[in-house]
């Protein structure tokens, strides 16, 4: 695989930009006396993390001619379920964490209370933006957009990995089980974010299945990337303390295969990845630079 990262981080950092710029202008303001939660929902979304599904809105949505402000709309929603995600699975009552992105978690900035409310208000929020008719001039693309998001967030996708996940702590499920959380806890909204910049560009559905399948093996890679930052004690991508999920007894894929064999499987999928684009031309490259990105990242 050549290497595209050298230009494509210039393009995570522009999607960023975008996607930051975005939510900071569509988050409601800080007012009134439900000021708190406003405020706690503004701490969980703006100024942290590197906006991958944004980027994978962005550039799918540029493959198509998709304008970029309601590129940046519907990435601003991936990202305030992205970040609802993070804020619920930090709660003592999920994974129990003190760090997000090198910054107390929510629960610890505010209260349990108020992170709890405020995960909820991100993810209503979401589907408000891109129910809107500025995502999308015509009502059935933003139909489309609202159910297939809620599909990824809801219990066929976050909601319910999410619940494999704490079922099996301290538990040895099979390869295949641990797959199968992993698509739907992680790779579920990357998969949307791929997808909705051919929903919105009314794509062909050779098209549109091109972009879903790269988004489910990029999803996967992507998660085994952070297990792999997780097992070799360096801190992963959300800035939580390394090992932790191990030291849970959490079974990955990781656990199962060892790190050296997680690591070559990793690298397969990612070139799996590539090779779903195959019938895009050069404006996918940034796309495939992203496969390579997600298993060469340090942090």
């Amino acid at each position: 695989m050549n290497s595209h990262i050298s230009t494509f981080e210039p393009a995570l950092a522009d999607a960023a930009l975008l996607a930051e710029e975005s939510l900071e202008a569509l988050l409601p303001p800080v007012a009134g006396p439900e000021a708190r939660v406003l405020e706690a929902m503004r701490y969980a979304a703006l100024g942290g993390g590197k906006r991958l599904r944004a980027f994978l809105v962005i550039q799918s949505g540029l493959l198509f001619g998709v304008d970029r402000r309601s590129l940046g709309r519907v990435a601003a929603a991936v990202e305030c379920v992205h970040a609802y995600s993070l804020v619920h699975d930090d709660l003592p009552a999920m994974d129990n964490d003190d760090l997000r992105r090198g910054k107390p978690t929510v629960h610890k900035a505010f209260d349990e209370a108020t992170a709890i409310l405020a995960g909820d208000a991100l993810l209503t929020h979401a589907f408000a933006l891109i129910g809107s008719p500025e995502a999308h001039g015509d009502p059935f693309v933003r139909c489309e957009l609202v159910i297939r998001l809620a599909h990824a967030s809801g219990h066929a996708g976050m909601v319910g990995g999410q619940m494999m996940d704490m079922a099996f702590e301290g538990k040895t499920p099979s390869l295949a089980e641990i797959t199968r959380l992993q698509r739907m806890k992680t790779a579920a909204l990357i998969c949307f974010s791929c997808e909705a910049g051919a929903i919105l560009g009314k794509a062909s559905q050779p098209m549109r299945n091109a972009l879903l399948a790269y988004g489910q093996e990029l999803g996967l890679a992507f998660q085994l990337a952070d297990d792999l930052l997780d097992a070799e004690g360096d801190a992963g991508e959300m800035g939580k303390a390394a090992g932790k999920d191990m030291g849970r007894g959490k079974s990955t894929i990781v656990s199962v295969l060892g790190v050296e064999r997680a690591r070559q499987q990793a690298k397969a999928l990612s070139e799996q990845a590539v090779r779903h684009l195959d019938l895009f031309d050069g404006k996918a490259d940034f796309l495939r630079a992203a496969a390579e990105f997600v298993v060469a990242r340090r942090a």
